[in-house]
């Protein structure tokens, strides 16, 4: 493998021009080249608006207490592009990962920023002998890239919300559809806790497939009960419900169920950061229903702090709903500091944030945690929200972390 890691990268950024291109006909050929790499003895698909990434991350965890060979493929990445392909626990190798973005590359010339790194984590997989694949949805479901693997499937659907309507359709009931395209025929699904509209969509689509549809409860709610998941929150619980049924449904072991719940870690998700400067909380809620489950896991903890030593650092996407987000966890803090997330995809006016609802900005997220750090003290609190692209690089500040460039892909 003598194919060079930032070349590799080059080619696969210049590639994120073309978008969002939903389909699966490119993206299944370029897999038959490389000798069907989506063909799995079997696999957990994870979609939802939001905990498809902590669900997945639980259920990694619980696989690999009990002893499995876990492939994990997740998107966007915090810090370094190869978070979205790990390999039991750990990010790939830089050498993996430059010969799987080549190898993809080559087969698909004409495939899409997403769909290369899918094809690369598969190839992954396959070549690091992977026996027990969770492929978390990037966009949707039914459209998306992983949607090529085939296998013995366990689907999940997380939850649903509005998000992505452009792609997805503008009701609950358009985006369950979208997101019920990881249904298999004659396979259960299992399912968090949904709006009633959403899982009537669900349901609809499971019955023209001869599939069930297993709403999470009594047995995985006495799990999570004994066994305290290590993510905070509340939301967070039905997450750990999900992968516990998944769980339940591969023939995990419960002692290798309850280690997972234990020692799950998943970074940027409600994520509380010791610093000698004081304590930092991240999460990568980037739409209304995020900002809820954020306030919400916060409440309990904000609460015994005198609200001048909290500090709230918000950005967020032109594209997203940042009013609702900022309607729902603007009041925790008793300082604002507005800075545009870096990326390729245009930020949300700072004007208007300020408009909205007062507060500062500034023109840097290390200038934002700096005047953040500023105005609560040492000692004090800072909370990140809003988007994981503003996220990423606070995070790779206060841990000293090397970046890659992020994507909305």
């Amino acid at each position: 493998m003598t194919t060079d890691l930032p070349d590799a990268l080059r080619r696969l950024y210049a590639l994120s021009n073309r978008g969002v291109t939903l389909g699966l006909d490119r993206v299944l050929d370029a897999s038959r080249r490389l000798g069907d790499v989506h063909r799995f003895a079997a696999y957990a698909h994870v979609a939802g608006t939001n905990g498809k990434g902590s669900t997945s991350a639980f259920l990694a965890t619980m696989a690999r207490a009990a002893g499995a060979r876990v492939g994990l493929y997740t998107s966007p990445h915090l810090c370094r592009f190869a978070e979205r392909i790990q390999i039991d626990g750990q990010p790939i190798d830089d050498d993996l990962l430059a010969h799987c973005l080549d190898e993809a590359l080559r087969a698909g010339p004409e495939l899409t920023f997403f769909e290369v790194a899918t094809l690369a984590a598969f190839l992954a997989f396959r070549l690091r002998g992977v026996n027990f694949p969770v492929l978390e949805v990037g966009l949707g479901g039914r459209l998306d890239a992983t949607n090529i693997a085939e296998g013995r499937a366990v689907p999940i659907i997380t939850r649903i919300a509005f998000d992505h309507m452009e792609f997805l359709g503008p009701t609950l009931r358009d985006i369950a559809r979208e997101k019920a395209g990881v249904l298999r025929p004659a396979t259960p699904v299992i399912v968090g806790r949904l709006h009633p509209d959403a899982l009537e969509a669900v349901q609809q689509v499971a019955q023209g497939l001869g599939a069930t549809v297993y709403e999470v409860g009594g047995e995985e709610q006495r799990y999570v009960e004994a066994y305290q998941p290590s993510l905070p929150g509340a939301f967070q619980r039905s997450n750990a419900m999900c992968a516990v049924a998944a769980a339940r449904a591969f023939g995990l072991p419960p002692q290798a169920i309850a280690q997972g719940l234990a020692e799950t870690r998943w970074p940027g998700r409600c994520e509380l950061i010791e610093s000698p400067e004081g304590y930092t909380i991240l999460d990568c809620a980037h739409n209304p229903d995020g900002a809820m489950a954020l306030k919400n896991a916060l409440m309990g903890f904000v609460s015994s702090i005198p609200r001048r030593h909290v500090a709230l650092i918000f950005g967020a996407m032109a594209d997203k709903n940042w009013r609702a987000m900022l309607d729902r966890v603007g009041s925790i803090a008793g300082h604002r500091v507005y800075v545009a997330p870096p990326g390729g995809r245009a930020p949300a006016p700072l004007d208007a944030i300020q408009a909205h609802l007062p507060g500062e900005t500034a023109p840097s997220t290390a200038e934002a945690l700096a005047l953040a750090r500023q105005r609560v003290g040492r000692g004090g609190l800072v909370i990140v929200a809003g988007s994981i692209f503003l996220v990423g690089p606070i995070r790779a500040q206060i841990l000293g972390l090397s970046m890659d460039p992020q994507v909305g892909l």
